[in-house]
């Protein structure tokens, strides 16, 4: 059962992405330490804020803001990543397993804002059957 965002499965999983980025963040250049390093762990970061801020509001509106926040540092990240590796910081391989991870929690966010819509989206109005007399001149 979730009850704390910690106990959700696309916060965890984006928690081990921003461990993994901080660790191959410290082999950048220290000339990046406050350009594409910092840049880049802010960004993997916010995915893991976002999600935990937008799971603790109340209103789904709330929540499918902060959700859709995360989805744009997912983003963020990922250009990030394709720099570094342009940079020759980062390995090809390494960035494309980085770059698949991001993506799964973007499903993730995807199915969560899906959801939320779902449950509290009203039902459309329908349109009354017609009468039967409505024929009737």
């Amino acid at each position: 059962m979730v009850k704390e965002f910690q106990d959700l499965e696309v916060w965890k999983n984006a928690k081990q992405v921003v461990i993994s980025i901080y660790k191959f963040t410290r082999d950048f250049p220290k000339q990046e330490t406050y350009g594409l390093t910092n840049q880049l762990r802010r960004a993997v970061n916010s995915i893991c804020a976002n999600i935990a801020e937008g799971f603790n509001r109340f209103h789904h509106k709330d929540k499918i803001k902060f959700y859709y926040n995360a989805r744009g540092s997912i983003s963020e990240c990922k250009s990030h990543l394709l720099i570094s590796q342009e940079l020759g910081y980062l390995e090809k391989g390494n960035v494309n397993k980085l770059i698949e991870e991001l993506d799964i929690i973007g499903k993730m966010l995807n199915a969560m804002i899906n959801s939320l819509y779902l449950r509290h989206s009203s039902p459309k109005p329908q349109s009354p059957a017609p009468s039967p007399f409505s024929r009737i001149h």
